[in-house]
């Protein structure tokens, strides 16, 4: 082999290793962005109950936070009532 074969040779092993090595990183993204819109499909055809999960915690809240506060004062009415003086 002479310098301008081996030079050649070398180029040409690098231009085939840089493609392929391309069309491995091509294909890999292409799945990478197909699984992604696949993925935001099926994100936006989920239903949504996190708001209503929520919203129904935000309740239960209140209500026992109503509860507590009346259970609060039923308490202090009843044993003021048994403290008075017969």
């Amino acid at each position: 082999m002479n310098h301008h074969t081996a030079a050649l040779f070398g180029t040409s092993l690098t231009a085939a290793v840089g493609l392929a090595a391309a069309w491995v990183l091509g294909d890999l993204v292409r799945r990478y962005r197909h699984g992604v819109e696949q993925l935001d499909a099926l994100r936006r055809q989920l239903p949504q109950p996190c708001s209503a999960v929520l919203l129904q915690e935000r309740q239960l809240r209140q209500i026992r936070g109503v509860l507590n506060d009346l259970h609060k004062m039923v308490r202090g009415v009843t044993k003021s009532l048994e403290n008075r003086p017969s």
